[in-house]
């Protein structure tokens, strides 16, 4: 660490693994110390995880060790061109998690909550504008089934307010907007 605070180089090549301290944390204090200076990892481990934890300390490549010798110039001239450079192993592993990650997330917000038939009939005219006495009317239920209806509806898709209702609605293809109402949702939105 003092050759680099002394020498203050344009590219650092560190290894993971050092022993005083390890290759992280001596990304951390010389991007601090030195914030134009690039971190370049050369080491033999290949786990996804401290890739990540590498480019997360600001490292700007990673080969390995094994690579080393076909890349290792080409990756120090493309940190000095202020260029990032991953040998296409670590790559693909860096991307790929980003691809599950991503997956994943989306998997996540595209869960539908289980509504029964009924609630679908009442989601339907709820955001229509039709109050509990005229949703009852229509589906021949009693108005305090319908409110009660209308209160999982909501309990289900953690929505207080009926604007969450109408949003939920439009947004999955339950109520069309007309052409003179394309704005509806923002204004829904802002009052969420």
């Amino acid at each position: 660490m003092d050759k680099v605070t002394e020498l203050k180089p344009d590219v650092v090549i560190l290894d993971i693994g050092m022993p005083i301290l390890n290759g992280l944390d001596a990304t951390k204090e010389i991007l601090r110390d030195n914030p134009q200076a690039k971190v370049l990892i050369l080491t033999m481990m290949d786990a996804e995880r401290v890739m990540q934890a590498a480019r997360d300390a600001g490292a700007r490549g990673y080969i390995l060790k094994s690579d080393a010798s076909r890349v290792l110039v080409g990756a120090i001239l493309a940190l000095e061109y202020d260029n990032t450079f991953f040998t296409s192993r670590v790559a693909e592993r860096v991307h790929g998690g980003y691809l599950e990650n991503v997956h994943s997330a989306q998997k996540k917000r595209m869960v539908v909550p289980s509504l029964g038939p009924r609630e679908r009939e009442v989601l339907q005219l709820v955001p229509a504008g039709e109050s509990t006495k005229q949703v009852a009317g229509l589906l021949n239920i009693r108005p305090i089934t319908a409110d009660s209806h209308r209160s999982n509806i909501m309990r289900k898709l953690g929505t207080h307010k009926t604007v969450g209702l109408v949003l939920y609605a439009i947004r999955n293809g339950i109520m069309k907007v007309s052409s003179n109402d394309t704005d509806i949702e923002e204004r829904a939105s802002s009052t969420a």
